[in-house]
């Protein structure tokens, strides 16, 4: 097991009048025995300690962050249950705005089945949907707004940041569009139908690709639904891209053959040059190729922290005119371009031209490539905005992280923008991230509380992070963990009165 570096062992008194010294070797744990005069506590929230102050009657007890939380009374929730779990976990901000971009579609459904609708004006407005369900996911866009909300300044009210905050829930609008796209498709496949049994102005042709294109969305909202993501994302990943792919070749298809078919005596050119549905397609093949317009395989330095973790250094100049990775971003690598893309969080090398991602173990792909690390690794795109982008809006901020969660958290920790209290929980921290990771978290935060399951046992995460928020007055909890852990701080927060922020799975 290595050891800081910068660290030099504590000296413990005897409790006695003898002047002879002992030491306890580096992050050796042995339970506390009160009836042995020798022993002290000691953990790795303390390896970089003040050395206890002499005592020549008493042991030394180093009082740990968390002695005691289970102890302290923890507040009732806020609201009765039934409306505080409709708030926080049925309709999510997520699900509100995929609610009002549906419930927007189908009053205007309505309304145009009611005053008469043709297949040319549906098919502009399912093509405006998809317009709009890419464009929530296009790297630029999903960075601009990110940007433009985080923009409010820590000083405006917190009710209107917290609601700023929730930037990161806009794919719902990117689902509610989808969603909606794929219903207009069908409304156009009968109406289509119906136009071509009654001798109307639509093609054989048009109404065939239609009905390819409904089930072509169909399939890839199927493996999109949660359950079934969650079970085998990677088959997701190539549903969504080549089943999307597909679609959008037919789509071009399906404007030209629809404008042909409602062109009337003007030329094809001339009315397509004058289809608003063709300038947005122009425009979502445009935002689809970009990032891959913007493939590189470049070199990385590859540290193995543990064979459960390993460091990728990169240079980022060798973007070109990529730029500077921000903390709270993140950029997707692969190996295989064509068929699986992981997303893991930038973290600057402060004085340097590198960035790093930090790789632990989570399923085969990441287990590969910690036993045998690359020299040479995909990246796609730009760096992407993410959660942990929101911190920046509020005064003091505590961030949990639970394993491999610190990696996203360190860069916004070693920022150091507002005062921030870490809480970082795992199994065998030191030995699994290595000292240079350890050493530097405790730098930016000398009183950050490292957690060590194999010594201390699980915590309570949500009675252990309120302790925190109140002892440090934290403004915000931004949380990095697995889905179930995460979804219970912030639940447990935010039912709480405790503004809390984490990842929602949504992609």
């Amino acid at each position: 097991m290595s050891t800081p570096a910068s660290w030099n062992p504590p000296v413990f008194y005897q409790p006695s009048n003898s002047e002879e010294t002992f030491t306890i070797p580096p992050l050796v744990y042995r339970p506390y025995n009160p009836e042995s005069p020798s022993w002290s506590k000691t953990s790795v929230d303390t390896i970089v300690g003040t050395p206890p102050v002499k005592s020549e009657t008493s042991i030394v007890l180093e009082k740990l962050p968390w002695d005691g939380y289970l102890e302290e009374d923890i507040p009732d929730k806020t609201q009765g249950k039934v409306m505080r779990d409709l708030r926080h976990l049925v309709f999510t901000i997520y699900d509100r705005l995929f609610g009002v971009v549906l419930i927007t579609n189908m009053a205007i459904l309505i309304a145009l089945l009611v005053y008469g609708v043709n297949s040319q004006r549906l098919g502009l407005i399912a093509v405006a949907n998809i317009f709009v369900a890419i464009m929530m996911r296009q790297d630029y866009v999903v960075n601009a707004f990110f940007f433009v909300f985080t923009s409010v300044p820590p000083s405006w009210p917190l009710w209107f940041r917290l609601l700023m905050a929730r930037v990161y829930h806009l794919g719902g609008i990117h689902s509610g569009a989808a969603v909606s796209a794929t219903l207009w498709l069908g409304v156009l496949a009968g109406q289509g139908t119906r136009e071509l049994a009654r001798g109307g102005e639509i093609s054989v042709a048009t109404v065939e690709i239609t009905w390819i294109i409904l089930m072509f969305l169909a399939g890839i909202i199927v493996f999109a639904v949660p359950a079934l993501r969650s079970k085998s994302h990677d088959t997701f990943e190539r549903v969504h891209r080549f089943m999307g792919w597909t679609a959008t070749t037919l789509v071009w298809a399906q404007v030209i053959s629809l404008t042909n078919d409602w062109k009337g005596d003007a030329s094809l050119g001339y009315a397509l040059v004058h289809s608003a549905p063709m300038w947005l397609m122009f425009i979502i093949t445009g935002s689809l190729i970009l990032p891959w317009a913007r493939l590189r395989k470049v070199p990385v330095r590859a540290v193995v922290l543990s064979d459960h973790a390993v460091r990728l250094f990169v240079n980022y100049k060798v973007f070109g005119f990529h730029p500077r990775p921000v903390p709270g971003s993140f950029s997707r690598v692969s190996l295989d371009p064509l068929n699986e893309w992981h997303a893991f969080a930038n973290v600057p090398v402060p004085g340097t031209d590198e960035f790093s991602l930090v790789v632990s173990q989570a399923g085969d792909w990441t287990k590969e490539l910690i036993r045998n690390p690359p020299k040479e690794i995909y990246f796609r795109g730009t760096p992407v905005a993410g959660v942990l982008r929101v911190n920046i809006m509020f005064r003091r901020v505590l961030f949990v992280a639970t394993g491999s969660g610190i990696g996203p958290i360190a860069p916004c920790l070693f920022e150091k923008r507002q005062p921030a209290r870490l809480l970082w929980t795992g199994a065998n921290i030191l030995k699994t991230f290595g000292a240079d990771l350890v050493d530097a978290v405790k730098e930016a935060d000398p009183d950050a509380c490292i957690y060590d399951t194999r010594v201390h046992g699980r915590p309570d995460m949500v009675k252990l992070t309120y302790k925190m928020v109140k002892d440090f007055d934290a403004e915000a909890v931004v949380i990095i963990s697995n889905e179930p852990l995460t979804k219970k701080v912030v639940y447990g927060m935010m039912s709480r009165g405790i503004p809390a922020f984490g990842a929602i799975w949504d992609s």
